[in-house]
């Protein structure tokens, strides 16, 4: 297993630093994150740095980790040793979070900054250590498209990068003339995924099962990834036929193989969220059990504003660099989009080092 080829990497760390990131997001609501510092010496003395990202979503359970700092993670270990550290010990020190899992969001945070860390001390780079190649990284644009919802942001990306391809999510305000209006702007080939959103409960994306919508755009989008559908008694006969099936990603419920395990169906499409598995021992574990089923993958983002983007973007390139990911660069989700944008593939560095997908990690 991958993670094997890293859990005995030596890691050393001396301080522990935190950095609260903010940003306005192009879907209208304010991002905060905070990213995780460790820093330690390499062979030669010299201190260097491993950085990940807390991508826990509410602005609150921020702040409070700028109160309270992480707890005392200073030590010598190695990355699996690390991993036992982090099951010892309470990340939210100031209290439990509103939401499980921003549990495994932030252990992802400091699991994948203490990977980089170690790989820096040891001045070699992850795609070595892994015996693997990276790969130039094909993306998606993520967008949502207002209120009322209009074509106008897929007209404006369109304009910037003619042959763009998107990831959307349809909700119950989506008509047959703004579904008509998508497919002259992008084409029906152009959404690569249409994110139903039918398995969260209690956030601010929630989309009720809609049997309308959903053949709505299974009709006008026939080779789109469906993403997350919920299966009620009104909208599951839409995934009785075999080819609607084999369209079907899972995203949200995703944490681990277990979960993969529970699905009404083997997929045949999945969302790898790294930060969901909180682990890398889970995640690898989650790579590799799709690699042997071939089961296709895809990357997911979460509104990075530091070193994660690049991080998803780097395990993009090692394992599914030619998915429909959704890891684009951050310009991307600007309130205002820029005159340019950066198109797909992304081209990987060529000098790779740690667990960055470039130098700085930004």
């Amino acid at each position: 297993m991958n993670y094997d080829r890293l859990a005995a990497l030596s890691l050393s760390i001396d301080d522990v630093a935190l950095e609260r990131l903010e940003r306005e997001t192009s879907s209208e609501f304010t991002r905060v994150t905070t990213e995780i510092a460790l820093a330690g010496s390499d062979a030669d003395g010299e201190t260097v740095v491993g950085r990940g990202e807390d991508v826990t979503y509410e602005a609150d359970e921020h702040d409070a980790l700028a109160d309270t700092g992480l707890p005392d993670l200073t030590g010598e270990y190695t990355i699996d040793s690390f991993a036992d550290r982090l099951e010892a010990v309470d990340l939210f020190p100031a209290g439990a979070p509103d939401r499980e899992v921003f549990r495994n969001y932030r252990r992802w945070g400091v699991e994948s900054a203490a990977l980089d860390l170690a790989l820096r001390q040891a001045g070699t780079d992850v795609a070595s250590e892994l015996g693997r190649s990276l790969e130039p990284v094909r993306f998606v644009a993520s967008t949502r498209l207002g209120e009322p919802p209009t074509a106008d942001r897929l007209e404006a990306l369109r304009e910037r990068v003619p042959d763009l391809e998107c990831k959307l999510d349809p909700i119950p305000e989506w008509d047959k003339d703004l579904v008509a209006d998508i497919v002259d702007t992008v084409g029906s080939d152009g959404v690569r995924i249409l994110d139903l959103k039918g398995q969260y409960e209690g956030t601010d994306v929630d989309v009720p099962a809609d049997p309308e919508l959903y053949t709505l755009v299974l009709e006008a989008f026939p080779d789109a990834v469906l993403e997350d559908p919920a299966l009620t008694d009104e909208t599951r006969p839409l995934f009785d036929d075999g080819e609607v099936r084999r369209r079907v990603s899972w995203d949200a419920p995703i944490h681990g193989v277990d979960d993969i395990e529970a699905l009404p169906w083997e997929p045949d499409w999945l969302n790898v969220k790294p930060s969901r598995f909180g682990s890398l021992e889970s995640l690898f574990e989650t790579i590799a059990y799709c690699a042997e089923r071939d089961i296709r993958c895809y990357g997911g983002g979460q509104f990075e504003l530091g070193v994660g983007r690049g991080q998803i973007q780097l395990l993009a390139s090692l394992w599914y660099a030619d998915g429909p990911n959704d890891v684009a660069p951050r310009a991307y989700n600007d309130p205002e989009l820029g005159a340019s944008l950066p198109s797909s593939p992304l081209e990987p560095s060529a000098e790779p080092c740690g667990f960055r997908w470039t130098v700085d990690g930004r």
